[in-house]
This record gives C-alpha cells, sequence and structure tokens, in this order.
C-alpha cells in the first residue's frame, strides 16, 4: 500500500509539473506574440512613406521649411534623429508639436519655447488635420539620405554662341576658297583647250598680229562702257541701300547679362505671367525692367534650383551661382534670412531700342488692343537668353498696323467709331491702318 501510494503521488506531481509547464509556455507564448506584434506595429509606424511623405512636405511645409537650409523655420534634414540626440525628444512630441505648436508654447514646454523664441516670437503653423501616419511618412521623408548633385558640365553662353559663329564662319570662307579654286581650274583648262584648238587650226596666239585684246575692244566700245557704268552704279546703290537700311537694326541681339535671368525657366517652365515682372506694361509706354524685389517675393525661399532644370549648357550650380549674385546684388544674407542693407546696383543691358523720334506705348497695345507679348517679343516661354526676335523696323510695325483687325469685342473704347468707321469702308472688321495706324503723327513727334 506504501508503494503504490508513493507511485500515485510520484505521477501526480507529474502531471501537475506538466500542467503547469503547458500553462507557462503558452503565457510566454503570448506574450511574446504581443510584445513581437507591438514591435512590428511600432517600427511600420517609424518607417513610414517616404513618397507620400514627400507629397505632403512639398504642400505644406516647404512655404518655410528645407531639408538642408534654415529658412523661416530650421532645416529638416534628420530632424528626429537630431532631437532625440541632442534634446532627449522622441517622436511622439513630435506628434504634438507638429499639430499644435501654440499650445505646447503656452504650456511651458523647454524646447518648444526655444524655438519660438529663437525664430523671432514666429509661431509654427498648427496642423491639427495630419494623422500620426502623416507624420510618419514626412519624417521618413526627412530621415531620406541626401542626394549627390548629377554633374553636367557648364558652358558659358557666351562660349557656345562666339564657337557657333566661328564655325559657320569658317564654313563660309572654306566654302568661297573652294569655289574660287574650283573656277580657277576651270579657267586653266578653257586656256588649254582653247589653245589646243589654235594649235590644231595652224594659228600662232603668240604672233598673231592686227588682234585687239579684249580689253582693248572694250574700251572703244562706248555702248559697252555705258552700259557697264550703269550696271556698276545701281549694283553700288543697291548694296548702300541695304547697308544703310540695317543699321540700328539690331534683329537677333543677343547680349550676356550681368545676371543670367532664363524666360525658359520663369516663363516656360514655371509658367511666370510676363505681366508679373513687367508690371508696367499695361498702364504704361515702358515695359519696364522689374526691381529686384520682385525676384525676391520667390526667391527669398527659392535658393537653389531643381536638378530637372539643368541642360548640357547650364547646369544646376551656374543657376544656384546667379541666385547667389543676386542675393549679393540685393543685399540678402541667405543664412540669416535678412537683408543687410548693402545693395549694388546691376547694370542690365538693354536689348530692345527703338530710335527717340519713335514713338510707341505698352499699354495701348497690351491693355487696349490685347496684344500678346509673343506678337512682338517672340517665344519668350522658349528663350534661355533673352534676344530681339522681331526687326522693330517701321516698314514691320506698318505691316502689322495693315494685316491686324481691332479687337472691339466688349470694347466700349472702339465701340462708336468702329460703327462709323465700318460704314465708311464696308467692312466688318476694321483694321489698326484703318482707324488711323498709318498717320504718321501716330508714331513720329
Amino acid at each position: 500500500m506504501k508503494k503504490s501510494y508513493q507511485s500515485l503521488e510520484v505521477n501526480l506531481t507529474n502531471n501537475m509539473k506538466q500542467v503547469i509547464h503547458r500553462k507557462l509556455s503558452n503565457n510566454i507564448l503570448r506574450i511574446g506574440l504581443i510584445f513581437l506584434l507591438a514591435f512590428s506595429t511600432s517600427m511600420s509606424a517609424q518607417d513610414g512613406d517616404a513618397a507620400k511623405g514627400k507629397s505632403l512636405f512639398n504642400a505644406n511645409c516647404a512655404s518655410c521649411h528645407k531639408l538642408d537650409k534654415k529658412m523661416t523655420g530650421p532645416a529638416l534634414r534628420n530632424v528626429e534623429a537630431r532631437l532625440s540626440e541632442t534634446e532627449g525628444l522622441d517622436r511622439e512630441w513630435l506628434y504634438k508639436w507638429i499639430k499644435n505648436s501654440a499650445g505646447m508654447v503656452k504650456s511651458g514646454d523647454a524646447y518648444a519655447n526655444k524655438i519660438y523664441k529663437e525664430y523671432n516670437g514666429t509661431a509654427m503653423t498648427a496642423f491639427p488635420q495630419f494623422s500620426n501616419g502623416d507624420i510618419d511618412n514626412i519624417l521618413a521623408y526627412t530621415a531620406e539620405v541626401k542626394k549627390a548633385p548629377t554633374e553636367i558640365a557648364t558652358k558659358a553662353g557666351a562660349t557656345t554662341s562666339e564657337g557657333s559663329d566661328n564655325s559657320s564662319n569658317t564654313l563660309i570662307l572654306g566654302a568661297l576658297a573652294l569655289l574660287f579654286a574650283i573656277l580657277a581650274v576651270a579657267l586653266v583648262l578653257v586656256n588649254k583647250t582653247l589653245r589646243r584648238f589654235a594649235q590644231e587650226k595652224g594659228i600662232d596666239v603668240a604672233k598673231e598680229t592686227g588682234k585687239k585684246s579684249l580689253w582693248q575692244a572694250f574700251a572703244q566700245n562706248q555702248f559697252l562702257i555705258l552700259v557697264t557704268a550703269v550696271f556698276l552704279l545701281l549694283s553700288s546703290g543697291y548694296f548702300v541701300y541695304g547697308y544703310l537700311m540695317q543699321v540700328g537694326v539690331n534683329q537677333g541681339y543677343e547680349p550676356v547679362q550681368p545676371i543670367h535671368y532664363s524666360h525658359r525657366i520663369h516663363a516656360g517652365d514655371n509658367g511666370i505671367d510676363c505681366k508679373y515682372c513687367h508690371s508696367s506694361a499695361r498702364v504704361s509706354k515702358h515695359s519696364g525692367i522689374p526691381s529686384l524685389n520682385v525676384c525676391m517675393n520667390c526667391h527669398k525661399s527659392i535658393y537653389e534650383v531643381a536638378e530637372s532644370t539643368a541642360t548640357e549648357e547650364y547646369s544646376k550650380e551656374f543657376y544656384d551661382g546667379e541666385i547667389k549674385k543676386l542675393y549679393d546684388a540685393v543685399g540678402w544674407d541667405d543664412a540669416n534670412q535678412k537683408y543687410t542693407g548693402v545693395a549694388k546696383p546691376v547694370k542690365w543691358v538693354r536689348i530692345h531700342n527703338l530710335p527717340d523720334f519713335a514713338y510707341f506705348n505698352h499699354s495701348q497695345h497690351v491693355s487696349v488692343a490685347g496684344i500678346e507679348c509673343q506678337t512682338c517679343h517672340g517665344p519668350v516661354e522658349e528663350m534661355e537668353i533673352m534676344y530681339q526676335h522681331a526687326p522693330l523696323t517701321m516698314g514691320w510695325c506698318i505691316n502689322c498696323h495693315r494685316e491686324t483687325n481691332v479687337k472691339v469685342k466688349d470694347n466700349a473704347y472702339y465701340t462708336k467709331i468702329h460703327e462709323q468707321l465700318s460704314k465708311k469702308y464696308g467692312v466688318d472688321q476694321l483694321t489698326a491702318a484703318q482707324m488711323g495706324g498709318l498717320e504718321c503723327g501716330k508714331c513720329h513727334y
């Protein structure tokens, strides 16, 4: 009996141990799964989607923040890692700060007040509409490694144009030299052929007497002399007239400016309206050169260009250097985001220059006539360097007045006079010439 009792006690003890071990294993497994799930959830939240974060950053943050440069607000490259290392702040602090920065300042948070004072009491815009996932995406974008700039060879525009001009001149000179060489060979061959024919006929060219040379025959023929003189006079007059008519005509003039300004980027890629910079064209005789303050409306925030802007002739580093020239001229301290008060004049080179005796009013053409800038200035949105597209001669202006119909729809200024002149000329549409656009006093004082 004693032995059976002991064996029963041992079996019961072993069973209890197995049950306890099984329960303990299950609990450890559950706890492990919970930790694994929490860790994976945390990691997924920590990672975020950098592509979505970039879109959110550009739409909401880029007006005040850059990744690698202090602007209205601090630079945000690796902001989470920097705050964790220097201030001991975690992502939860960033959630609160981004969603309610003013509340963090009022609560007395030390670092929130430090940032608030550092940026002269400028409160950060709150984004309560952001979810934690949105902020995770933005932080994932700010944590990306900075890409090395793409190296593109930079070529000065002046050097390129000079090289192309020299090559074209060399090509023309080579073609002329080849043409003269062919003519010389042809004359030699003709001379040999004539001498051979003379020899076959028994004519001694060298001893032939009684024959006049071509020059002597020409000198004794008064009619040929008269015709030749008239031809030379007319030809000379034609070429002199053509030369004089080109004096002051600067079509194709493309000077190098002290600060490179790309109309292709501004008016083309970014779609900036011409009259945003040349605002006086709507109300004044002159279109005007925009003040550097107009440039700084955008370039206080835009201190570099995108990689996609670069071309084979002009690299990203070239454009960024031109922006620094603008900062130097206007007296802008980019590092401290403030004006120094020391400005330098920019000596722009004028491109379109009418003579003093010719009157042209931009507002009359732009505001009243509704003419697009490209009509006279060409495809400005495609020009890397601005040049004079049209000849701007008197004949060019007159032809435009003869061919361009006046826009009278919804224009009360022309309603009455258009009705009267339409009856006079018997037409439905009046040209600028029919409304007095060819009168001398319109353009000349």
